[in-house]
């Protein structure tokens, strides 16, 4: 079958197909990726292809794997070096198994034959993209201009990773079309005026940005007045960030109302040039404009270390002096050769010579994501591509490291050699014996773990251990990016088999697998004790609520973090350092906008407020009801006691909802579909006749304009309409009555609570009614709730949101989405990719220390000296812009209520009390240890005191035991103070935690 015919599993492919788009699956699903060097890099690069979805990959390589390989290549294993050294076979096989398993619709193959300057090279012309890892500069020239000037060209991808640098080479030919340089979906933005001159200036609605840039177009839809603009392209002249020019309007019509525009997608052209000739005047790409100057310095570095090998025939040796020496003169040879010329940095050149051998798995991780990413650019000709040249490097890693002498580096014959010729022996010690909480063991958890498995993070002989947790289980569409799990895990618990799987890869680690959150129901697990235990916490979360409490345990209790997250191509990653960095909390995103009650209820204007109308609509009727309905008859023993309660005149909360609920619940398939036809009647017919009875098409507002105008959509009635009538033929339709009901349109009004509505006198009389009935006809007690499942297609559950919402958008004239879009934004699927996740999951472990990311080394700068506040960064990264910003952390702040007194989030200030010790002792304690005047004290969301408070004053008496009531084991709690300001008027300062201790010794009372 065609691929462009073949249907994609959207139970797999769901979450990538919102990255990338069906044109773009359907042309991977045609291509094939020739992919030589099986090292840490070339399997990284191989497991993000396979699981993305090309047609075929074929796997090269000829050279043996050694044991050294085991700390880099996660598909390698122990028994496989043995079996290989007694058969000599390669290490191809052995990859081919494990590769070949992640993805059902790929194929993989092998091919071990030599590539050399003498193979012909003809064979690659069946290929879409050629990768080179591990290969010699020479051959990555030939080959390049090979594929460059094949007609169509072959796209060329060159990655090199050397110890501490990295670097990616990107050839897609001369020209190079990109269909979709942003991937980001056009909103519709509405207009708030467009003038009638030249050139005619449209004004966004309520100052809403457009984020358009000069030289784009937009279309134009539903403009009233100005109508020859509907359906046209203009090309647009910003003039700020609400306002743009649009060419001459003047012999238009005058704008009347309403209307919006929308941004028009352009194909762009990118132009590449070979290696060869890009290797004096590279284009590179600046990650971290603190050292501009860094790319050019690691491309002539890298480029000397090319060439001393053609001379050598192998690497530099570690700790070789001279080697360390003829790189430096090498280097400097190379840069005088450069157009743009930056001055050699010596400490790199030695660095590099030093570890060259070795590798930083979490480097060639986060390398191997870039560069597969840029496979999929181009075979797919989505998202801007990476031009031409990528350099990391990892220098401040190594930077502390230089004291250590030699031997330190050299290896000793395991798994771990690698690594140790970058860090040394020392270090690699102190990694072992590290203890990790990771929360979560999703996407980014799988790569975490497999990660910690490769550096050795937490082995068993060093009493080290990774603790980790996730109460979920394993769906499907995981095992597009969450690479440790395989179909036959399927509904298995996330952390118990990603603990397997991490064992697998190595056996020495120790790892703690739990199936719990981490929230305040289970503080008695991970309690104040669980966390100071700890040397590092690491969240895989997909949600802020859990990161921010996360993060407020690690403040409190001193511990690093390490936080990361995905979103489609993008990525960022965070570390946060006690007494060093703000905290997570500290910053928080703009808070997500809230479709206010009526434009859902009445006003939709977009197809997002019909979907989660629809999505509304599923919760109220199969979640919210069924669940009020049986908790309420939990609550009381029966119809008949409910019943005589009410003839009695008692009220019961809820009653009346839940009596409705019992005398329409329909016992027989016909009855659900009278009800079925009857909610069609009344959501798509009724609701419509109702707004255009209250407000007719011609009302005006008091200003005078128009009350159905841009961005309210007048409704249109829709007719039921089955050609199959015979099942609906005793449906009775009651006639319509408009009521005189007000509708609201009040944008900042809330939903009214139902339950708490008024109930009249007759609605209780008709309850009591219905209810007689109901017992007559004895209809059950217990309704069992839908949880939404969207990736459930048996269910039926995303088929009545998308029908519901486009039944909704075609009554208001709303350009209706598919099943695909439906599910994305009624189910808040978060689009993933398993190029980014791997990028970000190395990134976030290869420096806390390096400039080049965010925190492997976290890890190495606790067990040494403390770290300068400089080298803790933040990243920023956005693989379909090409982007990659590294910023400083923020530094933590301090607070300062008076002149003399200063705190910041990590301080916490401490009191020590006793059985008798009352409030009123608590606040003198704290005005004589701090000099600061409380005036409030609050345990979690309990007020201990606040002055304003009828009856506060008396309990300044009583005890703190009384007051706080700690469980028996409670060694302390944590107290919010304030202060009183410094002027009248003021408000209060709030002040560090307060840990209170319940005994002068601070052990358990």
């Amino acid at each position: 079958m065609a691929a462009d015919l073949m249907e994609i599993d959207d139970s797999l492919y769901s979450r990538q197909r919102y990255v990338l788009g069906d044109s773009a699956m359907h042309q991977m699903a045609q291509s094939s990726v020739f992919l030589s060097g099986m090292g840490g890099l070339g399997v990284e690069i191989a497991k993000n292809i396979v699981l993305a979805g090309v047609k075929a990959v074929t796997l090269h390589d000829t050279k043996q794997c050694e044991t050294w390989d085991l700390g880099s290549n996660f598909f390698i294993h122990k028994e496989d070096v043995v079996s290989q050294r007694r058969s000599h076979s390669c290490p191809v096989i052995h990859l081919f198994m494990h590769t070949s398993k992640l993805n059902p619709y790929v194929h993989v193959d092998t091919c071990s034959s030599a590539l050399d300057d003498n193979t012909d090279l003809s064979f690659l012309r069946k290929y879409q993209c050629v990768i080179l890892t591990e290969a010699r500069l020479s051959l990555q020239k030939r080959v390049n201009e090979f594929c460059h000037s094949q007609q169509p060209p072959i796209r060329f991808i060159g990655c090199d990773a050397y110890g501490i640098c990295v670097r990616v080479f990107c050839d897609f030919g001369g020209e190079f079309e990109v269909s979709d340089p942003t991937g980001e979906e056009p909103k519709e933005i509405f207009i708030q005026s467009i003038t009638q001159d030249s050139p005619g200036v449209v004004t966004c609605m309520d100052n809403q940005p457009h984020g358009l840039q000069t030289g784009q177009s937009v279309v134009f839809r539903e403009v009233s007045g100005m109508m020859e603009l509907n359906s046209t392209a203009r090309q647009v002249s910003v003039l700020s960030p609400h306002s743009f020019a649009i060419g001459d309007t003047s012999q238009l019509q005058p704008y009347a109302h309403g209307g919006f525009f929308v941004l028009v997608k352009t194909p762009k052209t990118y132009k590449f040039e070979t290696m060869e000739q890009q290797l004096c005047d590279p284009q590179v790409l600046t990650p971290d404009f603190s050292k501009p100057e860094a790319p050019l310095q690691i491309h002539a570095a890298m480029l000397a270390l090319d060439t001393f090998q053609e001379q050598h025939s192998r690497l530099p040796n570690i700790g070789c002096l001279q080697d360390a020496e003829a790189l430096l003169k090498l280097t400097e040879e190379v840069n005088a050769t450069l157009k743009s010329k930056t001055p050699v940095n010596t400490e790199l050149v030695r660095c590099l010579s030093r570890t060259a051998r070795g590798t930083l798995p979490p480097l060639a991780a986060a390398v191997g994501g870039v560069a597969s990413q840029e496979v999929l650019k181009a075979i797919t000709g989505k998202f801007a591509p990476l031009q031409q040249w990528l350099y990391l490097d990892a220098i401040e890693v190594v930077r502390p490291l230089q004291s250590l002498s030699a031997e330190d580096f050299f290896p000793r014959g395991d798994r771990y050699d690698g690594l140790r010729a970058c860090i040394g022996e020392s270090m690699c010690l102190e990694l072992h014996k590290l203890r990790v909480f990771m929360v979560g063991c999703g996407a980014i958890g799988c790569e975490m773990l497999k990660n910690f498995a490769l550096l050795g993070v937490g082995l068993t002989k060093s009493s080290g251990e990774v603790c980790i947790t996730d109460p979920d289980l394993i769906e499907k569409s995981n095992l597009n990016r969450q690479f440790l799990f395989r179909p036959h895990h399927i509904q298995k618990p996330k952390s118990t088999t990603a603990a397997e799987a991490t064992h697998d890869i190595n056996p020495d680690l120790q790892v703690d697998a739990h199936l719990n959150k981490v929230c305040p129901a289970t503080e008695n697990i991970y309690s104040d004790s669980f966390f100071t235990s700890l040397n590092l916490v690491v969240t895989a979360l997909d949600n802020v609520e859990a990161r921010r409490y996360v993060d407020s345990r690690c403040v409190s209790n001193q511990r690093p973090l390490l936080d990361s997250g995905t979103m489609g191509t993008k990525g960022h990653t965070e570390i946060i350092v006690p007494n060093l960095t703000e905290s997570y909390n500290s910053h928080r995103d703009p808070p997500e906008e809230e479709i206010p009650f009526c434009t859902l209820k009445s006003f939709p204007s977009v197809i997002e407020h019909t979907i989660q109308w629809a999505r509304d609509k599923f919760e109220n009727a199969f979640v919210h009801k069924p669940s009020m309905y049986s908790s309420f008859w939990q609550t009381h023993s029966s119809a008949e006691v409910v019943l005589q309660r009410m003839q009695a005149g008692e009220s019961l909360e809820g009653s009346f909802q839940v009596i409705k609920l019992l005398s329409r619940r329909p016992s027989q398939w016909e009855q659900c579909v009278t009800i079925a036809r009857l909610k069609f009647e009344k959501y798509f017919k009724r609701k419509a006749l109702q707004l255009l009875h209250s407000f007719p098409l011609d009302t005006r507002l008091k200003d005078g304009s128009l009350f159905w105008q841009s961005p309210k959509r007048p409704p249109a009635p829709i007719d039921f309409d089955l050609n199959d009538s015979l099942i609906l033929s005793d449906v009775k339709i009651p006639e319509y009555k408009p009521s005189e009901k007000c509708i609201e349109t009040d944008e900042t009004a809330k939903k009214p609570d139902q339950m708490k509505m008024p109930v009249s006198s007759e609605e209780e009389r008709e309850a009591i009614i219905q209810l007689e009935q109901a017992i007559a006809t004895d209809r059950g007690l217990q309704m069992t709730p839908l949880q939404f499942e969207k990736d459930d297609d048996s269910n039926g559950h995303l088929d009545f949101v998308t029908s519901a919402s486009s039944l909704r958008a075609r009554m208001y004239s709303i350009e209706p989405a598919d099943r695909l879009k439906t599910k994305r934004i009624a189910g808040k699927i978060i689009p993933a990719i398993a190029t980014a996740t791997a990028a970000v999951a190395g990134l976030v472990r290869t420096s806390h220390l390096t400039k080049k990311s965010i925190a492997l080394l976290t890890f190495f700068a606790l067990q040494m000296s403390p770290v300068p506040y400089p080298h803790h960064r933040t990243l920023l990264l956005m693989h379909r812009f090409d982007i990659f910003t590294m910023q400083y952390s923020n530094r933590s702040m301090a607070s300062f209520p008076r002149n003399n007194i200063y705190f910041s989030i990590w301080d916490c200030w401490t009191i020590f009390g006793h059985e008798d010790f009352t409030l009123s002792d608590f606040m003198n304690a704290v005005r004589e240890k701090y000099g600061i005047e409380p005036t409030m004290v609050v345990h979690g969301v309990k007020m201990l005191y606040v002055p304003v408070m009828p009856g506060h004053s008396k309990r300044l008496k009583l005890t703190m035991q009384k007051l706080i009531k700690p469980s028996v084991d409670r060694r302390y709690v944590d107290l919010t103070v304030s202060f009183a300001p410094e002027a009248d008027g003021d408000e209060d300062l709030p002040g560090p935690p307060v840990r209170y201790y319940f005994s002068p010794d601070g052990e358990t009372p």
